[in-house]
């Protein structure tokens, strides 16, 4: 008997949703006989192709998006205090993320994320600062001067926009995003069907 595909987790180091889902969906997907694929993208590359913006970018929106990060996170169980600045750019982090994926495996690479995303939203430290992001690479055990040689170079630029590419060619416009068996599910309030899913079959 052939194992289930894996899940694909669709994320940008940069969304409140996407860190909140990244808390649960290991284990959701372990309680069903799953493994999790993640896959680090830029939102602002489908945003491009969908004509949006961050719901943070709209002044009608923002006070209630920034509130409902704080109240998921809470729902969730999960620790989170807006960090600022936010938004922020995050390919740096991507493109490592992609470089452990591709060298040392999705696991280690999946850590990284967790380790990432954390620091960021838990200790609200800035992804975006270059010497912040050697410190989280010194953490988690990388060389931070190697570290930098892989967000400047220039395959590992590459790399990342052929996962923006990649992603986007799957339907993916937004984080978190998930398919599963070829069903995809946009956002961190997609847990209880994804369950359904994984429990049941297609509904």
């Amino acid at each position: 008997m052939n194992a289930a595909a894996p899940i694909a987790f669709y994320f940008d180091f940069s969304s409140p949703y996407a860190y909140i889902a990244s808390e649960w969906i290991e284990a959701l997907a372990a309680r069903r006989g799953r493994t999790v694929r993640w896959h680090a993208m830029l939102l602002g590359a489908s945003f491009q192709v969908t004509d949006i913006k961050s719901p943070v970018a709209y002044p009608l929106k923002r006070e209630y998006v920034m509130h409902d990060f704080e109240r998921s996170a809470r729902f969730a169980g999960v620790p989170l205090k807006m960090p600022e600045p936010f938004p922020i750019a995050t390919q740096n982090a991507a493109r490592v993320f992609w470089s452990l994926n591709d060298v040392e495996g999705p696991v280690r690479a999946a850590c990284w994320a967790r380790h990432c995303l954390r620091a960021y939203f838990a200790r609200g430290v800035n992804l975006s600062d270059a010497l912040a992001l050697k410190g989280l690479a010194t953490e988690f055990g990388l060389d931070p001067t190697q570290a930098e040689g892989i967000w400047t170079n220039p395959e590992w630029k590459a790399r990342l926009k052929a996962a923006n590419d990649s992603a986007i060619a799957c339907g993916v416009f937004g984080v978190p995003f998930f398919i599963i068996d070829g069903e995809a599910f946009w956002g961190n309030d997609r847990r209880a069907q994804i369950e359904r899913l994984l429990e049941s079959g297609p509904f």
